[in-house]
């Protein structure tokens, strides 16, 4: 068998391959021709084919922009706002802003209700817009006018309760016609939204506020109640709970928790060594309690529900005896329920003997003034918000005697223009050396006993230096009375 022949040489370029014999050579250069034709045809047609499908797609792409722009304005930021509402319901508790993320369009409004146990109100910050203060189970709208697309925080204003966690983010979306705040309930945000009132209408407001101090409502709160005396001497004070309609300022009325109808209660006042009597009568649609704040009691007579006593069901009565220690100065209130029943109403002052004075002071006067921040009765002075609130009127000369008494959930520092206030007790017991101050800090819980000596005549302010519990831009209110000097 012969080897086969190994070409000692590659063929070079340009050579053409040898024809197999017998076949012509214009025969193979017509099939060669026909293939490159029908390959450069398939090509062809390839090509026009991805052509047409990305004329296609750049044509639907562009059919998706003209739709979305016009959905939205004919911008991005219009197409952002398609599907965002133009009202929105933000509910405020303790200590709570739901929802987190607020998002509403631009022009919009937000719908706020307070579902908590106390005042809160909402702002925006860095921004002059917010709700005035409002009550439990109340409602306020919040415009936002011409606030700018963008992020912003919302939170309550009330000191302390933005670190509790009354915070929540806002995002403002472009508006797609720019009218939001004309839908829904114009007059309710026109009436509600402060940076709609010109300065001029801020100045009347505040005036007629001011003018109408102090203004004539229904119902005094922390006045003594007469004891009845039993035949071994025993001094017996019956207090009846009951839910009353109650003003607290002209026009205002709350469904208010009280003791024999007013708020505070009854001011009850003994000697030391006195044998006491409270009972209580129950007429509330839930149980209850008295817990003696500050007063000395055996432990069956301490008044928590479930420790030292069962709780008192509606309609039934329960008596408190023990005797009284002094000189004392506390107050009673509800253990059951607390957060909303002594919020709503129910406390009052127990004073036993009188506090240790300076000597060379004449006390004319004593008086009981109640802090409260929360519940129905929200920021008052003995169940009062100002222009309602009692101005305690002296003679020049006189030393007033005032107990401050704080059965709210937030401190007050209370502030007395023009005149000094000694302090000569906390929570009863006698300071060591009286000092004088213009304002006494009340944390809640806490009794304050201060003298003020009516050196100068005139009407002198006295409120809470926390500003939103007395101020807001119709005016003073809350906390807020005066000294009256004559």
């Amino acid at each position: 068998m012969t080897a086969p022949t190994i070409p000692t040489t590659r063929p070079q370029p340009g050579d053409e391959p040898a024809l197999p014999p017998n076949e012509p050579h214009e025969t193979r250069n017509t099939q060669r021709d026909g293939g490159l034709i029908i390959v450069c045809v398939v090509a062809a047609v390839a090509l026009i084919a991805s052509v047409i499908g990305i004329g296609f797609g750049m044509r639907a792409i562009d059919e998706s922009k003209t739709n979305v722009s016009a959905a939205s304005g004919g911008s991005a930021a219009g197409a952002a706002a398609a599907g965002v509402p133009e009202m929105v319901d933000v509910a405020l508790a303790e200590f709570s802003v739901t929802p987190k993320v607020v998002q509403v369009a631009a022009g919009g409004m937000l719908m706020v209700t307070n579902k908590g146990t106390m005042q809160h109100n909402l702002a925006i910050e860095g921004q002059n817009l917010r709700t005035p203060m409002i009550n439990p189970n109340g409602e306020a709208d919040l415009n936002l006018g011409n606030l700018p697309p963008g992020d912003y925080t919302i939170f309550c204003e009330v000191p302390g309760h933005r670190e509790a966690g009354m915070s929540a983010q806002l995002k403002v979306v472009a508006s797609t016609n720019g009218t939001a705040a004309a839908a829904g309930r114009p007059q309710a945000a026109a009436a509600t939204t402060p940076t709609t009132m010109s300065a001029a209408q801020m100045d009347e407001l505040m005036a007629q506020r001011t003018k109408a101090f102090p203004a004539k409502t229904d119902g005094t709160g922390a006045q003594e109640l007469a004891p009845k005396v039993l035949a071994d001497g025993t001094k017996q004070f019956d207090l009846t709970t009951k839910v009353v309609q109650w003003e607290v300022e002209p026009g205002k009325k709350v469904e208010a928790w009280t003791y024999n109808g007013t708020v505070p209660g009854p001011t009850i006042r003994v000697n030391d060594g006195d044998k006491v009597k409270v009972v209580l009568h129950n007429q509330l649609p839930e149980s209850t309690v008295i817990h003696f704040h500050g007063i000395e009691v055996p432990n069956s007579m301490d008044g928590v529900p479930d420790i030292t006593q069962p709780p008192v069901k509606p309609g039934e009565s329960f008596t408190y005896s023990f005797v009284a220690h002094g000189p004392a100065v506390g107050m009673y209130h509800s253990h059951h329920d607390a957060a909303k029943q002594v919020g709503n109403g129910l406390a009052g002052a127990f004073i036993i003997g009188h506090e240790p004075v300076p000597a060379g002071v004449t006390v004319a006067q004593e008086q009981i003034m109640m802090l409260n921040d929360t519940g129905t009765i929200g920021f008052s002075l003995n169940g009062k918000s100002f222009p309602a609130t009692a101005p305690v009127v002296a003679k020049l000369g006189d030393w007033v005697e005032v107990h401050y008494m704080n059965e709210g959930v937030m401190i007050h520092p209370m502030h007395l223009h023009g005149l000094a206030q000694l302090v000569i007790a906390k929570d009863g017991y006698p300071v060591p050396q009286p000092y004088q101050a213009d304002t006494v800090t009340v944390a809640p819980g806490e009794r304050y006993t201060v003298l003020v000596h009516a050196t100068s005549p005139g009407t002198w302010a006295w409120h809470c230096h926390i500003l939103p519990h007395a101020e807001r831009e119709d005016g003073m209110f809350g906390m807020v009375t005066a000294m009256v000097v004559k």
